[in-house]
Protein backbone atom coordinates (compact mmCIF):
# COMPACT_ATOMS: atom_id res chain seq x y z
CA UNK A 1 0.00 0.00 0.00
CA UNK A 2 1.64 3.27 -1.15
CA UNK A 3 1.32 5.95 1.55
CA UNK A 4 0.72 9.79 0.71
CA UNK A 5 3.37 12.03 0.57
CA UNK A 6 4.29 15.16 2.73
CA UNK A 7 2.24 17.47 0.21
CA UNK A 8 -0.55 14.66 -0.58
CA UNK A 9 -1.17 14.40 3.44
CA UNK A 10 -1.50 17.91 3.87
CA UNK A 11 -4.08 18.50 0.72
CA UNK A 12 -5.75 15.31 2.68
CA UNK A 13 -5.87 16.93 6.27
CA UNK A 14 -6.75 20.28 4.75
CA UNK A 15 -9.62 18.65 3.19
CA UNK A 16 -10.78 16.77 6.60
CA UNK A 17 -10.87 20.26 8.17
CA UNK A 18 -12.72 22.06 5.36
CA UNK A 19 -15.51 19.02 5.12
CA UNK A 20 -17.32 20.38 8.30
CA UNK A 21 -17.69 24.50 7.74
CA UNK A 22 -18.86 23.16 3.94
CA UNK A 23 -21.37 21.21 5.06
CA UNK A 24 -22.63 24.25 7.42
CA UNK A 25 -22.55 26.66 4.62
CA UNK A 26 -24.41 23.97 2.64
CA UNK A 27 -27.16 24.04 5.06
CA UNK A 28 -27.76 27.52 5.55
CA UNK A 29 -27.60 28.05 1.55
CA UNK A 30 -30.41 25.76 1.63
CA UNK A 31 -32.37 27.11 4.87
CA UNK A 32 -35.31 26.99 5.69
CA UNK A 33 -35.45 22.92 4.47
CA UNK A 34 -39.37 22.73 6.08
CA UNK A 35 -42.05 25.25 7.76
CA UNK A 36 -40.22 27.28 10.95
CA UNK A 37 -41.34 27.10 14.09
CA UNK A 38 -41.98 30.59 16.03
CA UNK A 39 -42.31 30.19 19.61
CA UNK A 40 -44.02 32.87 21.76
CA UNK A 41 -44.09 32.34 25.37
CA UNK A 42 -47.89 34.47 25.72
CA UNK A 43 -51.63 33.00 24.53
CA UNK A 44 -53.22 34.28 21.19
CA UNK A 45 -54.37 37.25 20.75
CA UNK A 46 -52.04 39.58 22.67
CA UNK A 47 -49.85 42.21 22.00
CA UNK A 48 -46.79 39.81 21.23
CA UNK A 49 -49.04 37.34 19.10
CA UNK A 50 -50.37 40.22 16.95
CA UNK A 51 -47.00 41.70 16.27
CA UNK A 52 -45.50 38.09 15.76
CA UNK A 53 -48.13 37.09 13.30
CA UNK A 54 -47.41 40.24 10.88
CA UNK A 55 -43.78 39.60 11.01
CA UNK A 56 -44.36 35.63 10.35
CA UNK A 57 -46.49 36.32 6.86
CA UNK A 58 -44.09 38.51 5.48
CA UNK A 59 -40.89 36.02 6.52
CA UNK A 60 -43.09 33.36 4.83
CA UNK A 61 -43.02 35.18 1.88
CA UNK A 62 -38.96 35.79 1.74
CA UNK A 63 -38.13 32.75 3.37
CA UNK A 64 -40.57 30.23 0.76
CA UNK A 65 -41.66 28.26 3.99
CA UNK A 66 -44.28 29.01 6.16
CA UNK A 67 -43.81 30.65 9.46
CA UNK A 68 -45.53 28.91 12.07
CA UNK A 69 -46.76 30.64 15.18
CA UNK A 70 -47.21 28.52 18.53
CA UNK A 71 -47.91 29.61 21.69
CA UNK A 72 -46.42 27.97 25.13
CA UNK A 73 -47.27 30.85 27.53
CA UNK A 74 -46.65 29.98 31.05
CA UNK A 75 -44.03 30.56 33.84
CA UNK A 76 -43.25 34.20 32.98
CA UNK A 77 -41.87 32.64 29.47
CA UNK A 78 -39.70 30.26 30.42
CA UNK A 79 -41.54 27.02 29.35
CA UNK A 80 -41.19 28.94 25.47
CA UNK A 81 -37.67 29.70 26.16
CA UNK A 82 -37.20 25.85 27.16
CA UNK A 83 -38.53 24.56 23.79
CA UNK A 84 -36.31 26.32 22.19
CA UNK A 85 -33.32 25.66 23.83
CA UNK A 86 -33.81 21.89 23.23
CA UNK A 87 -34.82 22.52 19.59
CA UNK A 88 -31.87 21.76 16.72
CA UNK A 89 -29.72 24.58 16.39
CA UNK A 90 -30.64 25.07 12.60
CA UNK A 91 -32.68 27.62 12.43
CA UNK A 92 -36.07 25.94 11.94
CA UNK A 93 -37.25 26.70 15.65
CA UNK A 94 -37.73 30.83 16.41
CA UNK A 95 -38.20 32.33 19.81
CA UNK A 96 -39.96 35.54 20.24
CA UNK A 97 -37.84 36.65 22.95
CA UNK A 98 -38.03 40.25 25.26
CA UNK A 99 -37.88 41.87 28.59
CA UNK A 100 -38.81 39.05 30.54
CA UNK A 101 -36.50 36.98 29.84
CA UNK A 102 -33.39 39.41 30.86
CA UNK A 103 -35.90 39.88 34.03
CA UNK A 104 -36.09 36.07 34.41
CA UNK A 105 -32.33 35.35 34.22
CA UNK A 106 -32.40 37.25 38.39
CA UNK A 107 -36.20 36.84 39.06
CA UNK A 108 -36.30 32.73 38.92
CA UNK A 109 -33.00 31.42 39.63
CA UNK A 110 -31.85 29.22 39.42
CA UNK A 111 -33.54 27.86 35.95
CA UNK A 112 -32.49 25.24 34.03
CA UNK A 113 -31.35 26.98 31.48
CA UNK A 114 -28.89 30.11 31.05
CA UNK A 115 -30.60 32.72 28.69
CA UNK A 116 -27.55 34.47 27.62
CA UNK A 117 -25.18 31.77 27.25
CA UNK A 118 -28.11 29.32 25.82
CA UNK A 119 -29.95 31.69 23.64
CA UNK A 120 -28.68 33.37 20.48
CA UNK A 121 -29.77 36.59 19.26
CA UNK A 122 -30.81 37.09 15.69
CA UNK A 123 -32.73 40.36 15.42
CA UNK A 124 -34.71 42.50 17.35
CA UNK A 125 -38.38 43.33 16.98
CA UNK A 126 -40.60 46.28 18.58
CA UNK A 127 -40.89 48.65 21.46
CA UNK A 128 -44.19 48.99 23.66
CA UNK A 129 -44.25 51.93 25.64
CA UNK A 130 -45.65 52.22 28.95
CA UNK A 131 -46.91 54.88 30.25
CA UNK A 132 -47.78 56.20 33.70
CA UNK A 133 -51.51 56.64 33.94
CA UNK A 134 -53.73 57.55 37.24
CA UNK A 135 -57.72 58.18 37.21
CA UNK A 136 -59.23 61.76 37.27
CA UNK A 137 -59.21 61.66 41.33
CA UNK A 138 -55.87 61.45 42.09
CA UNK A 139 -54.72 64.92 42.85
CA UNK A 140 -51.03 64.95 41.12
CA UNK A 141 -51.17 65.72 37.28
CA UNK A 142 -47.28 65.55 36.69
CA UNK A 143 -44.23 63.40 37.58
CA UNK A 144 -43.39 66.00 39.74
CA UNK A 145 -46.74 66.79 41.59
CA UNK A 146 -46.53 62.84 42.61
CA UNK A 147 -42.93 62.89 43.92
CA UNK A 148 -44.22 65.96 46.19
CA UNK A 149 -47.33 63.89 46.98
CA UNK A 150 -46.01 60.77 47.65
CA UNK A 151 -42.88 62.25 49.94
CA UNK A 152 -46.09 63.59 51.99
CA UNK A 153 -47.75 60.97 52.22
CA UNK A 154 -45.28 58.27 52.28
CA UNK A 155 -46.90 54.23 51.98
CA UNK A 156 -50.28 56.05 51.40
CA UNK A 157 -50.45 55.55 47.37
CA UNK A 158 -51.04 52.47 45.83
CA UNK A 159 -49.23 51.82 42.37
CA UNK A 160 -50.73 48.59 40.29
CA UNK A 161 -49.01 46.71 37.84
CA UNK A 162 -49.69 43.75 35.62
CA UNK A 163 -48.18 41.46 38.10
CA UNK A 164 -45.34 40.86 40.26
CA UNK A 165 -41.68 41.02 37.92
CA UNK A 166 -43.71 42.27 34.80
CA UNK A 167 -42.04 45.43 33.15
CA UNK A 168 -45.26 47.03 34.95
CA UNK A 169 -43.98 45.80 38.18
CA UNK A 170 -40.15 47.25 37.29
CA UNK A 171 -40.79 50.68 35.58
CA UNK A 172 -42.54 51.19 39.28
CA UNK A 173 -39.95 49.90 41.17
CA UNK A 174 -37.29 51.99 38.86
CA UNK A 175 -39.30 55.08 39.43
CA UNK A 176 -39.55 54.23 43.72
CA UNK A 177 -35.55 53.74 43.66
CA UNK A 178 -35.06 56.45 41.38
CA UNK A 179 -36.85 59.56 43.26
CA UNK A 180 -36.77 57.79 46.91
CA UNK A 181 -40.84 57.44 46.72
CA UNK A 182 -42.84 54.91 48.95
CA UNK A 183 -45.30 53.52 46.81
CA UNK A 184 -47.30 50.71 47.72
CA UNK A 185 -47.53 47.84 44.89
CA UNK A 186 -50.58 46.36 43.54
CA UNK A 187 -50.25 43.82 42.07
CA UNK A 188 -52.82 42.20 39.70
CA UNK A 189 -52.64 38.72 37.03
CA UNK A 190 -52.32 41.10 33.56
CA UNK A 191 -53.38 43.98 32.31
CA UNK A 192 -57.21 43.98 31.91
CA UNK A 193 -57.93 43.39 35.05
CA UNK A 194 -55.61 46.14 36.44
CA UNK A 195 -57.24 48.86 33.99
CA UNK A 196 -60.64 47.94 34.92
CA UNK A 197 -59.96 48.38 39.09
CA UNK A 198 -57.93 51.47 37.70
CA UNK A 199 -60.98 53.24 35.78
CA UNK A 200 -63.19 52.36 38.84
CA UNK A 201 -60.80 53.99 41.07
CA UNK A 202 -60.35 51.27 42.95
CA UNK A 203 -56.54 51.80 42.45
CA UNK A 204 -55.00 55.51 41.88
CA UNK A 205 -51.87 55.01 39.45
CA UNK A 206 -50.90 52.28 37.14
CA UNK A 207 -47.95 51.13 34.50
CA UNK A 208 -49.51 49.98 31.17
CA UNK A 209 -48.57 49.96 27.84
CA UNK A 210 -49.70 53.03 25.57
CA UNK A 211 -51.81 51.13 23.10
CA UNK A 212 -53.93 49.73 26.18
CA UNK A 213 -54.44 53.13 27.90
CA UNK A 214 -54.62 55.17 24.85
CA UNK A 215 -58.06 55.27 24.06
CA UNK A 216 -59.12 55.94 27.81
CA UNK A 217 -56.32 58.59 27.91
CA UNK A 218 -57.81 60.63 24.74
CA UNK A 219 -61.69 59.99 26.06
CA UNK A 220 -60.28 61.81 29.76
CA UNK A 221 -61.11 58.73 31.67
CA UNK A 222 -57.44 58.49 32.59
CA UNK A 223 -54.70 60.64 33.04
CA UNK A 224 -51.37 60.44 31.73
CA UNK A 225 -48.53 61.50 34.35
CA UNK A 226 -45.63 60.52 32.07
CA UNK A 227 -43.62 58.00 29.71
CA UNK A 228 -41.36 55.71 30.07
CA UNK A 229 -39.26 56.13 26.25
CA UNK A 230 -35.97 58.56 26.23
CA UNK A 231 -38.14 60.66 23.40
CA UNK A 232 -42.13 62.05 23.30
CA UNK A 233 -43.99 59.53 21.56
CA UNK A 234 -46.22 60.98 18.44
CA UNK A 235 -49.17 58.60 19.64
CA UNK A 236 -49.30 61.26 22.70
CA UNK A 237 -46.77 64.34 21.86
CA UNK A 238 -48.17 66.60 24.90
CA UNK A 239 -47.05 63.66 27.37
CA UNK A 240 -44.02 64.65 28.74
CA UNK A 241 -41.28 61.56 29.38
CA UNK A 242 -40.53 61.25 33.08
CA UNK A 243 -37.24 61.21 31.86
CA UNK A 244 -37.77 64.95 31.71
CA UNK A 245 -38.47 64.85 35.37
CA UNK A 246 -36.09 62.01 36.46
CA UNK A 247 -33.17 62.44 34.76
CA UNK A 248 -32.03 59.16 32.59
CA UNK A 249 -35.40 57.27 33.54
CA UNK A 250 -36.40 54.73 31.17
CA UNK A 251 -38.03 51.47 30.94
CA UNK A 252 -38.78 49.97 27.38
CA UNK A 253 -40.54 46.50 27.00
CA UNK A 254 -38.62 45.49 24.27
CA UNK A 255 -38.75 41.81 21.96
CA UNK A 256 -37.18 40.28 19.10
CA UNK A 257 -36.07 36.93 18.03
CA UNK A 258 -33.33 34.56 19.02
CA UNK A 259 -32.53 30.66 18.52
CA UNK A 260 -30.94 28.27 20.07
CA UNK A 261 -27.11 28.84 20.54
CA UNK A 262 -25.02 26.72 18.40
CA UNK A 263 -27.17 28.20 15.14
CA UNK A 264 -25.00 28.47 11.76
CA UNK A 265 -23.67 32.31 11.46
CA UNK A 266 -25.13 32.32 7.70
CA UNK A 267 -28.73 31.37 8.78
CA UNK A 268 -28.64 34.15 11.51
CA UNK A 269 -27.47 36.53 9.02
CA UNK A 270 -30.36 35.58 6.69
CA UNK A 271 -32.90 35.63 9.26
CA UNK A 272 -31.42 39.40 10.26
CA UNK A 273 -31.26 40.25 6.98
CA UNK A 274 -35.24 39.10 6.18
CA UNK A 275 -36.76 40.93 10.02
CA UNK A 276 -34.93 44.17 9.50
CA UNK A 277 -36.14 44.39 5.86
CA UNK A 278 -39.69 43.66 6.96
CA UNK A 279 -39.34 46.34 10.19
CA UNK A 280 -38.62 48.46 7.57
CA UNK A 281 -41.20 47.97 4.93
CA UNK A 282 -43.99 50.73 4.95
CA UNK A 283 -46.74 48.70 5.33
CA UNK A 284 -45.52 46.62 7.96
CA UNK A 285 -44.26 49.96 9.79
CA UNK A 286 -47.96 51.44 9.21
CA UNK A 287 -49.57 48.03 10.92
CA UNK A 288 -47.20 48.51 13.92
CA UNK A 289 -48.09 52.30 14.15
CA UNK A 290 -51.54 51.96 14.38
CA UNK A 291 -50.59 49.06 17.78
CA UNK A 292 -48.59 51.93 19.31
CA UNK A 293 -45.27 50.02 19.10
CA UNK A 294 -41.93 51.04 17.51
CA UNK A 295 -39.30 49.18 14.94
CA UNK A 296 -36.10 48.33 16.49
CA UNK A 297 -33.58 47.47 14.07
CA UNK A 298 -30.57 45.73 15.03
CA UNK A 299 -27.42 43.43 14.01
CA UNK A 300 -27.39 40.25 15.83
CA UNK A 301 -24.04 41.59 17.75
CA UNK A 302 -25.62 44.82 19.02
CA UNK A 303 -29.03 42.97 19.64
CA UNK A 304 -27.04 40.52 21.88
CA UNK A 305 -25.27 43.32 23.82
CA UNK A 306 -28.51 45.35 24.46
CA UNK A 307 -29.69 41.95 25.99
CA UNK A 308 -26.45 41.52 28.41
CA UNK A 309 -27.27 45.23 29.50
CA UNK A 310 -30.69 44.63 30.00
CA UNK A 311 -30.14 41.64 32.37
CA UNK A 312 -27.52 43.53 34.21
CA UNK A 313 -29.75 46.65 34.69
CA UNK A 314 -33.06 44.56 36.15
CA UNK A 315 -31.01 41.88 38.18
CA UNK A 316 -29.65 44.72 39.94
CA UNK A 317 -33.03 46.44 41.03
CA UNK A 318 -34.39 43.17 41.70
CA UNK A 319 -31.75 42.07 44.03
CA UNK A 320 -32.25 45.71 45.81
CA UNK A 321 -35.78 45.03 46.17
CA UNK A 322 -35.47 41.85 47.28
CA UNK A 323 -38.22 40.90 44.51
CA UNK A 324 -39.95 37.33 44.23
CA UNK A 325 -41.29 35.34 42.01
CA UNK A 326 -44.77 34.23 42.86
Amino acid sequence: MKLPNRRQFLHLAAAAVALPAISRIARAQAYPTRPVRWIIGFPPGGGADIVARIMARWLSARLGQEVIIENKPGAGTNIATQAVVNSQPDGHTLLWVGTANAVNATLYEPLPFNFLRDIAPVAGMVIYPLVLVAHPSFPAKTIRELIVYARANPGKVSLASFGIGTQSHLAGELLKAMTDINLVHVPYRGGAPMINDLLGGQVPLAFDVVATSLPHIRSGALSALGVTTSGRLEALPDIPTIAETVTEYEVLAWTGVGVARGTPPAIIERLNREINAGLADPGIKARYAELVVIPTLYSPTKFGAYWVAETEKWGKLIRAANIKAE
